[in-house]
């Protein structure tokens, strides 16, 4: 085994797309860091399989909202795992299916913390860690958006697309701020994934009950999303930045 490898931090590595992200990375030789909110038991099994892939990892409890939090998960990665290479903005959430006119300012207010202001907060400090402009050696920031910012949502969770489409503006605007510090910064969107997120919003069925709205007539794996996610990450992306990859199967 390797003694030395790039250290990769992804928020909500406990399950869904951020496992699969996890499970993937270790095996292409990252150690990983696993932020999770509140399932421990979860978020150490996918650091054990990390682990049997030979890679270090830990798992790290942070609300992604709050900033201090935030900062002191990051400085836990600095001290037991070292310099920071790859951020992966896994973390989200959705809420029950509502029309606007049905929604609340408390709801919106978490799904912004959460969705977006999580993504930014933790970027910024990457950025601090993988920038040549503060003595790093740069590295790839990947954000989780949706194909809902393209499609709106409407009738289920329009806060949510809405939510995402700050993420597209933020991978752009970002990608151009620190091209030229050695950071890569690019999105991944995917479709309907076959997921326990959609438990959230009262349709568990949903991938599946909406196959037919799908080109490609299925729903998608949480490891097809990973394996998008992992590309962006490695160096076989190493002029790409600035990139939205809708993995939808079509829609």
């Amino acid at each position: 085994m390797r003694t030395t490898a790039p250290v990769l931090l992804i928020t909500g590595a406990g399950r869904g797309i951020g496992a699969a992200t996890a499970r993937l990375a270790a095996q292409r030789g990252w150690d990983v860091a696993v932020n999770y909110a509140r399932d421990a038991g979860a978020a150490e099994a996918v650091a054990s399989e990390v682990r049997a892939a030979g890679r270090r990892a830990i798992t790290v409890a942070a609300d992604v909202a709050d900033e201090a939090a935030v900062l002191a998960m990051f400085e836990r990665v600095d001290g037991e795992l070292g310099r920071l290479s790859g951020l992966v903005n896994n973390a989200g959430i959705v809420d029950r299916q509502a029309r606007l006119d049905e929604m609340t300012m408390a709801r919106w207010q978490r799904m912004w913390a959460v969705n977006i202001s999580s993504s930014l907060l933790c970027a910024r400090e990457a950025v601090r860690r993988m920038s040549r402009r503060h003595g790093g050696a740069g590295g790839a920031i990947v954000n989780l958006g949706s194909v809902a910012a393209r499609l709106g949502s409407p009738n289920l969770y329009i806060d949510y697309a809405v939510s995402k489409g700050a993420i597209d503006t933020f991978t752009h605007g970002l990608a151009l701020e620190v091209a030229a510090e050695g950071i890569r910064v690019n999105a991944v969107r995917p479709g309907l994934i076959d997921t326990d997120i959609h438990a959230t919003s009262g349709d568990r069925g949903r991938p599946q009950a909406a196959a037919g709205l799908i080109p490609m007539q299925r729903p998608g794996g949480a490891d097809e999303v990973a394996t998008a996610i992992v590309w962006l990450l490695s160096a076989e992306a190493s002029y790409t930045t600035g990139a939205i990859l809708d993995v939808g199967g079509g829609r």
